[in-house]
């Protein structure tokens, strides 16, 4: 049975988004986001009737054109211009999947009744969603000023019938898709164009799909560093509670929580050692990886409030008899969280790539470059190469681009927030932390299986176990570079259900 989303006032949140991606909900319009969006349309096309007085983007130009006035009979010209004239988004294609968070948070934006549109046009943005009719927009071309103006006109160009569209596969012309469906192109009302265009919704999709895979990342980095931890005989007492208690951050007593629940029952972890410490990247686990947890759950909190906001401009509130002009379209609250979020997921990537440093290195018995056959045999040598070169690009990646600003639309808009930018890099960190966490994962299984017949926890030789059907043990040199992507994939097919359950 078909399952759907009513879009409506109703608080959207991760889970949601999820479940409607995962399961592939349809989408409909909740007969109360119906009534709140007519009403304000209704409200709009009263006000453009009685005011004497110029209303920005609804009866002027836009930017620094707003000193011009249109005439009545433009209007709807006035919009179309709009889109067609502000679709510069060029570069890479964004993900498919980035491009219907955009449709389905653009459905909810405007169903909150403050935008002045048709019903029929969000209709037919739900019905592009529900069609997997994705319009093509690329990386670049977004200021986060006036919202995302260059990727979001890209987006909306399919409903008057130009540009280009994702359809069963293939790359086409817009126009040809939508005469497909019946599709008559929509003749954008007062202000329509604008509220379509003004709007966070560029930033904001790449941050809830980048922030979806960092929650599984921060789980991965504790699962594997804990395997690392028992590959590398490392000791247990730094995830202890008491010490952590002593210093309460959240994620720091999450992630030493996480590694006693991973390692309980392990053989490994009770044998007495030898060393009295362990390096850092051991040691200190709860602490990096606990802070980059409370960074990601800070920026989630964000991005959670942003998609259920009004992000167009001018902003109708038909209760109080207002239309405003502001600045709720600005992208600095999301620019700011995104380079933190970067740098939070960089961060993992970073403790994670010393780990590899550490279980190649010939230390605490385990054979150098984790080859019974050094000289002949390689090893794990390179793959900590590829690793520490990722993690340099995430470096340079981790430079903010919330602290830049060009002025655009002749010095009207004298300050933007570079959030687009924000935005496509930080989904370029969460990838390369998925390739050098699998890289850890590659080079600590084949770790522990030099610790045989000594075994991990019950969790730990499970995950190991799922891991091997995928991986064999490394004997001998053999082309690594395929080890490591089907390492990425295994890691992305996962679930966190029983991880859940147990930490």
């Amino acid at each position: 049975m078909e399952q759907v989303h009513f879009i409506s006032p109703e608080f959207l949140t991760f889970e949601r988004i999820e479940e409607i991606l995962e399961n592939n909900f349809k989408l409909a319009l909740s007969d109360e986001s119906v009534k709140l969006i007519q009403d304000c349309k209704d409200f709009l096309d009263k006000k453009i009737k009685e005011s004497d007085k110029p209303l920005y983007g609804i009866t002027t130009g836009f930017g620094s054109l707003c000193k011009i006035s249109i005439s009545e009979e433009d209007l709807s010209q006035l919009q179309a211009n709009l889109v067609m004239s502000h679709a510069c988004s060029i570069g890479t294609p964004v993900p498919e999947d980035v491009v219907r968070l955009m449709l389905l948070l653009k459905a909810h934006a405007l169903s909150l009744g403050k935008s002045g549109v048709q019903v029929k046009t969000v209709e037919r943005i739900i019905d592009m969603y529900n069609n997997d009719v994705l319009p093509v927009v690329c990386e670049q071309g977004s200021l986060g000023a006036s919202g995302d103006l260059a990727p979001l006109a890209k987006l909306f160009l399919p409903l008057i019938g130009e540009g280009e569209v994702h359809f069963k596969g293939e790359i086409r012309d817009a126009k040809e898709v939508n005469k497909e469906f019946g599709w008559e192109p929509i003749q954008l009302g007062a202000k329509e164009g604008l509220a379509l265009l003004n709007g966070t919704q560029f930033m904001s999709s790449h941050a809830v799909y980048t922030l979806l895979k960092a929650f599984k990342l921060v789980k991965y980095a504790d699962i594997i560093g804990a395997l690392s931890l028992e590959a590398y005989d490392g000791r247990i007492d730094p995830f202890l509670a008491p010490i952590h208690e002593a210093r309460p951050h959240p994620g720091q007593i999450e992630t030493a929580k996480n590694v006693r629940a991973l390692l309980e029952g392990s053989e490994l972890i009770k044998k007495e050692k030898v060393h009295v410490q362990d390096p850092y990247s051991f040691r200190c686990m709860p602490q990096v990886h606990g802070a980059s947890k409370d960074s990601i759950n800070y920026v989630a909190s964000v991005v959670e409030r942003e998609i259920n906001s009004v992000t167009d401009n001018p902003t109708i509130f038909t209760e109080e008899d207002l239309i405003i002009s502001g600045g709720n379209f600005h992208g600095q609250p999301l620019a700011v969280v995104l380079d933190f979020l970067a740098i939070a997921m960089a961060e993992l990537g970073s403790i994670s790539e010393r780990r590899v440093y550490r279980l190649i290195s010939g230390d605490r018995d385990l054979p150098e470059f984790l080859v019974a056959d050094p000289g002949l045999n390689s090893g794990f040598m390179i793959p900590q190469y590829a690793a520490a070169s990722i993690v340099s690009q995430n470096k340079q990646l981790c430079t903010p681009c919330s602290v830049d600003s060009i002025a655009s639309s002749n010095e009207q808009e004298d300050h933007v927030s570079m959030g687009g930018n924000a935005a496509t890099k930080s989904l370029k960190v969460a990838e390369n932390v998925y390739e050098i966490l699998a890289i850890e994962l590659l080079n600590a299984a084949q770790a522990l299986d030099f610790r045989r017949p000594e075994k991990s926890s019950p969790y730990i030789e499970s995950f190991v176990a799922e891991y091997r059907k995928v991986i064999p043990f490394n004997k001998v040199d053999r082309v690594m570079y395929a080890d490591i992507e089907e390492t990425v994939e295994f890691l992305k097919a996962g679930s966190f259900e029983e991880i859940r359950t147990n930490i």
